[in-house]
């Protein structure tokens, strides 16, 4: 299981190192996936969205605001439509989903990310390529 950034799939303007290692990791992802599924193995990834951390304490410090207005008021301009962030030692979102795990399923990233990227997460189709 990858950990990745929602950013993997709908990345922002002026960010393109990070996008491009972001994208590298799902492309890892799938390409284990294929090499690794004919032993009964699945490769997928989870594609965190706005996450309360240490970088954005820090900031809402510097700028002198409560950090739950900081969370709200980056949520707003993410536009994320459940309007909150993702704390993850204590959300059960953390957990690996049931679907992560399913036999069928390889080679997929799935967002928890409140609904503001939009995604595929279909399973990888080998036949497309």
């Amino acid at each position: 299981m990858n950990v990745l950034a929602t950013l993997a799939r709908t990345p922002n303007a002026n960010t393109t190192p990070t996008s491009a290692s972001r994208l590298a990791g799902l492309a890892l992802t799938k390409s284990l996936a294929s090499e690794v599924g004919p032993r009964g193995i699945r490769a997928n990834a989870i594609l965190i969205g706005l996450i309360e951390s240490g970088q954005w304490v820090r900031r809402a410090a510097d700028a002198n605001v409560a950090l739950e207005d900081f969370y709200a008021t980056m949520a707003a301009n993410a536009k994320i439509p459940l309007g909150e962030s993702v704390a993850l030692r204590s959300s059960p979102t953390w957990r690996v989903p049931a679907l992560a795990r399913a036999s069928y399923v390889t080679g997929v990233g799935i967002s928890i990310d409140g609904g503001c990227r939009p995604s595929s997460d279909a399973p990888l189709d080998r036949n497309s390529e």
